[in-house]
């Protein structure tokens, strides 16, 4: 019998870039690939790529150069870039980056065995030519979902699973193989983006906004509860316009109780929320749903009137800091996290001092900040009023230094807070760790729990915080709520 083929897939980026990976896993496992975790172990390495901002796309090809450097000193014979930076760039990349064997846009998803398979053998498959995605689609949102089944929207994936890919029993999911063990797993909402903010190039490679059939996130949503997840996290590049072309603006408001009804689920929360598009119905689904976690992830990007029209945003400090305010009279415990950017072109001392004002009262626990820099194909590099990269760079550590104050003093009134913390890593050396309802994976803090008896991986424990190390918390788990292996198993 011929040994396997092996493949290794190495993400970047985010979290809808990891359902994209387990997707590709679960088509090429379905075709008789072997999956295996190093990229020196692989024939073929495959790199998810990001082409968000500069600093992305330099991670991407530093790690098309690392696999590359592979070739010849182990098994690996073939690199390949697939992913956002890949659709973005197509050929200009093949062409800038010689080292990658391959560049597979969306397109080339359904077919990825046989793209590797022919790039494994020697033989060359074109980069493909980049395309305006949103043209794909028919600008009527209440016209898309017909037109689906002709474009490639990554994450989406099958309905009709091969055998072997998902369990005999239950439902049927997406196509989508696991790439690691750990309790939580994102769960695509949608793909695309309506909104045309100026500094943003995504909706141009990831296309216009189309929702997932309830039925099919419900399904996937049973299936990882099948494989031990514990958490599900609702992703898309705007979960807030979820259900507009399916008829129903308000459809994530009756979805996500069924979520949180999926046995074995502990929790359902849900990322990248649009302040401008937040409706009282969905607040109080989002802080009075039995395990949805009340979490907001909030794409505020600025609280400046002038710098938020000029970004093709709406909003101000004090509209903010009002749906702040309904957001905690509902849920005073809620999670609120939110990313900016500093810098950006026309933006005045008095504009910053307005994002400054905004943050020091708006009481948030995570907070990203950014300098502006252009990105290729966005309205705002063509903007005049361009800022020195100095000017730019000490707005940012400013800005950077007092959110991280401004986090650590959020965290502190957390001090005596009862957390549902789920358990993600258990080591004799480093602790037990986890996160609450509060925290969400990669982008914000954890909590770090003062005993480990009888916890395992998956375990859900109620803890008092008793201490912060900035923005992470120290808890002590209370009596009684320490669980088995076997109960985090199940």
């Amino acid at each position: 019998m011929p040994e396997r083929r092996t493949v290794a897939l190495v993400t970047l980026g985010c979290a809808r870039n990891e359902v994209d990976s387990e997707e590709l896993a679960g088509r090429l496992e379905a075709d008789g690939w072997q999956l295996v975790e190093d990229a020196s172990d692989a024939d073929v390495a495959v790199v998810n790529t990001c082409g968000f901002v500069e600093a992305a796309k330099k991670d991407s090809v530093d790690a098309l150069l690392e696999a590359n450097d592979l070739k010849g000193h182990g098994r690996t014979q073939a690199v390949v870039a697939v992913g956002c930076m890949a659709e973005r760039y197509g050929k200009d990349l093949a062409e800038a980056l010689p080292e990658a064997d391959g560049v597979l846009g969306f397109d080339d998803y359904a077919d990825i065995s046989d793209r590797l398979q022919t790039i494994l053998n020697g033989g060359i498959h074109a980069a493909h030519t980049p395309r305006d995605r949103r043209k794909l689609l028919p600008i009527s949102p209440a016209e898309r979902q017909e037109s689906a089944t002709s474009v490639a929207l990554p994450g989406h994936g099958p309905s009709d699973l091969p055998e072997g890919v998902a369990p005999a029993s239950g439902p049927r999911a997406p196509l989508r193989r696991r790439l690691d063990g750990s309790p939580v797993a994102s769960v695509k909402l949608a793909s695309g983006c309506d909104r045309r903010c100026s500094f943003c190039a995504i909706p141009s490679f990831r296309g216009s906004f189309i929702s997932r059939r309830p039925s099919d996130v419900l399904n996937e949503t049973r299936w990882l509860a099948e494989q031990g997840v514990k958490e599900i996290m609702l992703v898309s590049e705007n979960n807030t316009s979820y259900g507009k072309d399916l008829g129903d603006i308000r459809l994530l408001e009756s979805l996500l109780p069924e979520l949180a009804e999926t046995d074995g689920i502990e929790r359902v929360r849900v990322s990248y929320l649009q302040p401008a598009e937040m409706r009282p119905g969905l607040i109080d689904v989002l802080t009075s749903t039995p395990k949805v976690a009340p979490y907001f992830d909030l794409s505020f990007q600025h609280s400046a009137p002038d710098v938020l029209r000029a970004m093709r945003r709406f909003g101000d400090t004090d509209r903010f800091l009002e749906l702040l305010d309904t957001i905690r009279s509902k849920a005073p415990e809620a999670g609120v996290r939110s990313n900016f950017i500093v810098g950006f072109p026309g933006e005045s001392e008095a504009d910053l001092a307005e994002l400054e004002r905004f943050l020091q009262h708006a009481r948030l626990d995570a907070i990203g900040v950014f300098g502006y820099s252009d990105e290729e194909g966005t309205e705002a590099a063509t903007y005049d009023g361009k800022l020195d990269e100095d000017v730019v760079a000490e707005r940012l550590a400013r800005v950077s230094r007092l959110a991280e104050q401004l986090v650590s003093q959020r965290a502190e009134e957390r001090l005596g807070e009862t957390l549902h913390v789920l358990v993600e890593s258990v080591d004799p050396d480093e602790g037990v760790y986890g996160r609450a309802a509060h925290q969400a994976p990669e982008t914000d803090g954890q909590v770090l729990l003062t005993s480990g008896e009888g916890l395992a991986v998956g375990r859900m424990v109620e803890a008092k915080v008793v201490g912060t190390e900035g923005v992470d918390l120290v808890a002590e788990p209370l009596a009684g709520s320490s669980g088995c292996a076997e109960e985090a198993g199940r």
